[in-house]
Formats: C-alpha cells, sequence, structure tokens
C-alpha cells in the first residue's frame, strides 16, 4: 500500500501536466466536436472535465475498487449527459479515453525511472494492470449512461411527438375533435388512450369527434383501442363520433364483435360536424 500510495502522489502532482500535455496533444483538424471547438469556455470546460478525471483516476491506486467507481460515477454522469460531448461521436470520445490511457502507461514508466531498483516487475505489471481495469471500467460506465441519457432523450421526443400526433382540438364548449392521422402502433394507441382522456377531461366538453380519415389501416388492436377509447369517454361523461369510417373499419370491428351500436358513425368528418350544426359554442 506504501507503493501505492508513492504513486498516486506522483500522478496526482502530474495531473495538471496531464491535462495540458492531453489538450495540445489533440488533433484539432478533425470535425470531432467538443475537441475542435474555438469558445475558450468550451475549452475551458473540456480542461476541467480533463483535470478532473485525472483527480479521481489516480486514487485508483490508495481505494478500493468499489468505492473507487462509486466515486467515480458523478464525473461519469456529468460527461454522459455533457452537450457538447453528446454533440461529439462516440468513437472519437473513446479515442481519447485511449489516448490519456497511454499517458498513465508513460508516466509510470517515469515514475519508475525515478525509482531505479526499487520497485519489482510484478509490481510494475501490477500498477499496468490496475490501470487497464480501471479504464475499462469507466469507459464501459461512461459508454453505458450516454446510452441510457440518449434513449431516455429519445423515448421522452417520441412521446412528445405521439402527444402532438393525436391533439383534442376543442371546436367549441361543448364539441372537440380527435383528428388521427398515419400508421397506429401499439404504443402509439395506447398513448392515445391515455392522452385523450386525459385533454377531454381538461377541456371538459360533452363529445368527442374521432375522426379515422387519415389512418390507412385499421387492425384488430387498433380497433380494440378505438373501442376502449370510447368506453373511457362514456364512463366520464361524454359522447363519442366516429368519422372517416369505411367499410373495412367495419368490417373489423363486427369480427372482433365489438359493439358501436349506440355510436354515431359517419363516412367524413364534414358530415360528423354537420351532426353538431345546431349546437352552439
Amino acid at each position: 500500500m506504501h507503493r501505492n500510495k508513492e504513486l498516486h502522489t506522483f500522478l496526482l502532482a502530474k495531473a495538471r501536466n496531464l491535462t495540458e500535455e492531453w489538450y495540445n496533444s489533440l488533433d484539432k483538424s478533425d470535425p470531432a466536436g467538443v475537441y475542435t471547438s474555438n469558445d475558450p469556455n468550451v475549452i475551458n470546460t473540456l480542461k476541467k472535465q480533463n483535470y478532473d478525471f485525472h483527480l479521481h483516476l489516480c486514487e485508483v491506486f490508495i481505494k478500493e475498487e468499489r468505492a473507487f467507481l462509486e466515486d467515480f460515477q458523478k464525473w461519469i454522469l456529468s460527461l454522459a449527459q455533457d452537450p457538447q460531448h453528446l454533440n461529439t461521436p462516440i468513437h472519437f470520445m473513446l479515442r481519447e479515453f485511449f489516448r490519456v490511457r497511454e499517458q498513465y502507461l508513460d508516466y509510470i514508466k517515469d515514475f519508475v525511472s525515478l525509482h531505479k531498483d526499487e520497485y519489482t516487475n510484478a509490481v510494475i505489471d501490477s500498477w499496468n494492470r490496475v490501470i487497464l481495469k480501471a479504464f475499462d471500467k469507466v469507459i464501459i460506465g461512461f459508454v453505458e449512461e450516454r446510452q441510457h441519457y440518449l434513449q431516455q432523450t429519445l423515448d421522452a421526443q417520441q412521446e412528445l411527438i405521439q402527444e402532438l400526433g393525436s391533439p383534442v382540438i376543442a371546436l367549441n364548449n361543448k364539441v372537440a375533435l380527435l383528428p388521427l392521422v398515419g400508421d397506429i402502433d401499439t404504443r402509439r394507441a395506447k398513448l392515445i388512450l391515455e392522452n385523450t382522456l386525459k385533454q377531454c377531461a381538461t377541456l371538459g366538453v360533452n363529445f368527442l369527434v374521432i375522426d379515422l380519415s387519415g389512418v390507412p389501416m385499421i387492425d384488430t388492436m387498433v380497433a380494440h383501442q378505438i373501442f376502449l377509447l370510447i368506453k373511457g369517454l362514456r364512463l366520464i361523461g361524454m359522447t363519442s363520433i366516429l368519422s372517416g369510417v369505411r367499410p373495412e373499419i367495419a368490417q373489423t370491428s363486427v369480427q372482433l364483435g365489438l359493439e358501436f351500436n349506440d355510436v354515431s358513425t359517419y363516412s367524413t368528418l364534414r358530415q360528423a360536424l354537420r351532426s353538431f350544426a345546431p349546437i352552439k359554442g
């Protein structure tokens, strides 16, 4: 442990040098996102992120592995969610991790050269293995957190798109319109069901026209979800009207045994809206 502390102290003292050497050796001719920025604020932030990395990394020689990784987690999360790094291709970032790893292996050589014959080859090999393992853990952790963050962002964007793709439009204080457009898969069908009920309750309307004119295909799943939506609307005191009902939609509903007897249906949206002509907003 005493030998590890000496190496830790040496590397900690070199942290600033490691950062400056790394940044100065960057290939700034590549279109590599954060690494080629000329913005002083971006450059300073990048250097600080690299310097903080060294402050954490050199502690691998004085901490147990679990504590070392737990302390590193905040840095990993910060980098994985950093906007500048998110706009940088992942292979460029991995390249820099590997270049920094080489720096550490070189600095261990420098440390050993300053203490000739004080450390056995077995000790030196163990230090190199510790560095390689630490970088492997950090790199894998970073890639996992980056992927997790990107997936969360993508899911949120898709949900927003789905919500925008099924808006309930208030036509007056009694009637609203739900124009459905495009293909409807299982995920979107469930979102339509949930969002429509919420939006109708918020608007406080009495009637909802569900227009199917823009849906190219109605399969059994979609028809069933529409049936559940109508059922849910009925439970909150609303009346549903279907427009854009084509023969194949009617056929699918019959095959499923879905009863729309108490639901007014129209072949076009215009016909459905005309039925509300006497209703004043």
